[in-house]
């Protein structure tokens, strides 16, 4: 059995639509109640045993914390003295669901006073005002969520081979995608800014410094396919034109980015070495064309309960 399922964006685009947009308001919700972190570090979620987390919120001098639990198909709340909630992941509207997303909250003692519109998303209304009946699939999410577990492992074996500073694995509900990014510890220049559903000051915090990113996304109706990007900010000259691994892996001149299919690493024979081979190749040549200092910031890839050598 191939322990990385398939994805096909076009069978289960109305489950995923909903899921993001029901991620989107959980998010709105960390976002509203956290301190901002550089990079907007303060919003992503983190996969778990079970789905994913928003891991602790600050609750006044208590903690909330917000479970996708694709498991049990339900979102739970939990603060720190006690308090629990759940609703279920289901069929219906984003509207029930922004619904009693703050009835849980205001029953835990929190604040409902989020953003009440989708983020990176053009054209979908408030999520108070969303009445369209969505339908769930459980079985299409876990096939995401597995996934991402995938991923996850690889891009961590990848984490670990940097020395800089480097994000956290995180979902940002924003894109929908999970990434990991690595900076050489230099400024960038200012961002443009202009991203679609996206405050300039959010994208110009976001891309404050010089990065290579890798990450994956499920796809969306713009490019309708699972699959790996990477990126360098600010594109170096040449970047476009690196050689990268796998062979499947290639530029997209619309998206800026490499792209590599999620269905070429599903069916490589070492699914593994095919995501690792596109992440390091694609930071090889980010890193060497902008002249990073590479010795300073890199070290072996890391292995159990052996410290690195200093």
């Amino acid at each position: 059995m191939n322990s990385w399922p398939a994805l096909d964006w076009t069978q289960w685009r109305e489950t995923a639509i909903g899921l993001q947009l029901r991620c989107q308001i959980v998010g709105k919700v960390r976002l509203a109640l956290t301190p901002w972190l550089n990079h907007s570090w303060h919003v992503p979620f983190y996969l778990s045993a079970r789905g994913w987390t928003t891991s602790a919120i600050p609750c006044g001098e208590r903690i909330l914390q917000i479970d996708f639990d694709l498991t049990s198909d339900a979102v739970t709340f939990a603060t720190s003295d006690g308090g629990m909630r759940s609703i279920p992941l289901a069929a219906g509207t984003i509207a029930d669901f922004h619904a009693d997303v703050v009835a849980a909250i205001e029953a835990l003692g929190s604040a409902s006073d989020f953003d009440g519109s989708p983020s990176e998303m053009p054209g979908y209304p408030p999520f108070a005002d969303d009445h369209e009946q969505r339908p769930y699939d459980p079985d299409a999410a876990r096939a995401f969520w597995r996934a991402l577990i995938q991923v996850q492992r690889v891009f961590y074996r990848f984490r670990t081979g940097f020395l800089g500073k480097a994000s956290p694995i995180h979902l940002f509900w924003g894109s929908f995608d999970l990434a990991v990014t690595r900076f050489s510890g230099r400024t960038a220049p200012k961002h443009p800014g202009g991203m679609p559903g996206l405050p300039d000051d959010v994208a110009c915090e976001a891309y404050s410094h010089e990065e290579a990113s890798v990450g994956f996304w499920p796809g969306s109706d713009a490019f309708p396919h699972a699959a790996f990007y990477a990126y360098a900010y600010p594109e170096p000259a040449g970047y476009a034109a690196a050689a990268v691994q796998p062979k499947q892996a290639a530029w997209n001149a619309d998206m800026r980015e490499f792209i590599l299919p999620y269905t070429a690493v599903r069916a490589a024979p070492d699914p593994d070495a095919a995501l690792l081979a596109f992440c390091q190749s694609t930071y090889d040549a980010a890193a060497d064309l902008a002249d990073w200092d590479r010795d300073a910031l890199e070290c072996p890839i890391g292995r159990p309960r052996v410290p690195r050598k200093v």
